[in-house]
């Protein structure tokens, strides 16, 4: 008989046999357990006789995927498989990356995120309910694993580009932290998804006979506030040293909260620095195909919510590092909201959008609007725009005359409707493509197919960030950080910049392959290591130590053996 020693080396509890053992699904081999195995862990009889290796597994998974006959179902299955066999789920999805990432996140995971009461089937991660907020540490002591790296934890009220869908939001953190595991090896047993139910505001959702939600409309103000205080006592308490990522909130809570407590444990925003972390490194990339440099590039962002101006706070930082003053930085951003350019005589503009308000009497005389706003397509025809970049969640609002009139003025123009899911997209690549005689510079928020344009097949990076956030989960972990800076984030953009495949082919995508993304995160992760030792945020090791622990702590989808 195997000893409990042997046990627990080959990751199997002893006391775990039989179904028990079947239904874990971060244990269960399935038809993979080997005889010895199946003799000693009570499997005979309830497995086929054939005894399979994961490859052969794959096949017949992979088989079953392809009989699904639309997205959801895809997505639907794909959930199944994790919560059964996760070594499983994570092999088949990085056999197949590039097909299978859009199921499991951007952009099918909007719609799982609307049905998710509809399609639910197993428990995964917690349920925060503002009923229960007084009950907060004793709610995440119920988490299936006790050691956890990393939470992402959303309120489900800013989900993608579809707005508010109250606890069906938990569909992104599972998504995300899905990634961080497929790309940034997390362990999975070591990741926890929550979602705060404060409830919704969604009356398809509040109506919905199904939904499992708190059904509530959303608690607001100070009482919401003291939530997610009571929520951030309770991580620091129970989960010191866990990295926590805050993700889809609403802009007028994202903000304030990471300013509120990124000083106070291990935290980070990915709407507002994950989004401009990646958006930088596919600029960067982008500005040298051109030959200049980001200095002296005038940007044009439509969107002045929380991912819009965290991804100018990224560029302006990035433009200071190449010398511009902060004054001289924030001169070259022409931000447009729906109530058109950020000025010094709007009234309505928050603190951190101040920043970026055009001085009046730079834009005096310029045309306006019927309503007297300054439109997007006003600032274009004005000034010699070199980046495009949209994060306002309007379908189409880079129209053909906008684009063309960019392309007019400029070379190679670099242009990123970056809102997801497609259906939100500020332009369709093949149109971009188009209407700037295939010259642009293009990223999208969402996968879109490569375009032929004059006999060449051009690729459509997707500037998504998942390029980021599995990395930097990866780099924290395996350096010991203990915060998450703004040059943290830097040092990321500028790793993914320097593994871009256009500085080495300008016809080639901006952003590496899915298929390479796994070695990016390594080298993402070790320059965030880097710059944490350099703030004296984590312990001193040498560069060599440092890459060992990054490879050592990038888990792989394999099976255990009984030893």
């Amino acid at each position: 008989m195997a000893t409990k020693q042997q046990f627990a080396q080959s990751g199997f509890p002893d006391i775990l046999r039989g179904m028990d053992l079947l239904n874990r699904q971060g244990l269960n081999k399935g038809t993979a357990f080997t005889e010895e195995e199946r003799s000693k862990l009570g499997l005979h009889g309830l497995l086929p006789p054939q005894v399979e290796s994961l490859n052969e597994q794959v096949v017949r998974a992979y088989e079953a995927y392809k009989r699904k006959d639309d997205d959801l179902e895809r997505h639907i299955y794909l959930r199944a498989l994790q919560d059964t066999n996760e070594v499983l789920f994570y092999r088949l999805l990085l056999d197949h990356i590039e097909e299978m990432t859009p199921m499991v996140y951007t952009p099918v995971v909007a719609l799982a995120c609307q049905q998710f009461s509809h399609i639910y089937r197993r428990p995964r991660g917690l349920f925060i309910s503002y009923p229960l907020r007084d009950s907060i540490p004793a709610l995440l002591r119920n988490r299936p694993n006790s050691e956890v790296d990393v939470i992402v934890v959303t309120d489900g009220e800013r989900i993608l580009g579809i707005g508010d869908q109250g606890a069906g939001g938990m569909g992104i953190p599972i998504g995300k932290l899905s990634l961080y595991t497929l790309v940034g090896g997390i362990r999975p047993e070591r990741t926890l998804p929550i979602v705060l139910d404060v409830g919704t505001n969604n009356a398809e959702r509040l109506n919905d006979p199904e939904y499992l939600g708190w059904r509530h409309e959303r608690i607001t103000g100070q009482a919401y506030f003291d939530f997610v205080d009571q929520f951030v006592q309770a991580v620091k308490q129970e989960l010191p040293a866990t990295c926590l990522q805050w993700e889809d909130f609403a802009t007028p809570h994202a903000r304030p909260i990471l300013q509120r407590y990124h000083d106070e444990l291990l935290t980070f925003n990915d709407d507002i620095q994950g989004t401009a972390a990646v958006a930088l490194g596919a600029v960067l990339g982008a500005v040298k195909v051109t030959g200049k440099s980001l200095k002296d590039q005038q940007i044009v962002m439509l969107g002045a919510g929380s991912a819009g101006i965290g991804v100018a706070d990224g560029l302006r930082a990035a433009m200071k590092g190449e010398g511009l003053s902060e004054q001289e930085a924030r001169s070259h951003f022409w931000v447009v909201d729906r109530d058109g350019l950020l000025h010094s005589g709007r009234k309505d503009l928050s603190p951190e959008q101040s920043v970026y308000a055009q001085p009046g009497d730079r834009v005096s005389g310029w045309p306006r609007t019927s309503n007297g706003h300054i439109g997007l397509a006003d600032v274009i025809g004005k000034i010699e725009a070199t980046i495009l970049i949209g994060l306002s969640t309007v379908g189409g609002a880079f129209s053909e005359s906008i684009v063309r009139e960019m392309a007019r003025k400029v070379k190679r123009p670099i242009i990123f409707p970056l809102s997801n899911p497609t259906s939100k997209s500020e332009a369709k690549a093949d149109d971009l493509i188009r209407w700037t005689d295939g010259r642009a510079l293009v990223a999208m928020g969402s996968p879109f197919a490569p375009v032929t344009y004059g006999g060449h097949t051009i690729p459509i990076a997707q500037c998504n960030n998942i390029f980021i956030f599995p990395a930097m989960g990866l780099g924290v972990v395996a350096s010991g950080a203990r915060r998450v800076t703004d040059a943290m984030m830097l040092a990321a953009a500028r790793a993914l910049a320097v593994n871009s495949p256009a500085l080495r082919d300008p016809s080639a995508s901006l952003l590496p392959p899915l298929t390479d993304i796994r070695r990016v995160a390594a080298q993402i992760a070790i320059a965030v290591a880097i710059e944490a030792q350099k703030e004296g945020l984590a312990p001193k090791l040498a560069e060599d130590e440092l890459r060992q622990r990054v490879t050592a702590a990038q888990w792989i989808p394999a099976y255990p053996a009984l030893r």
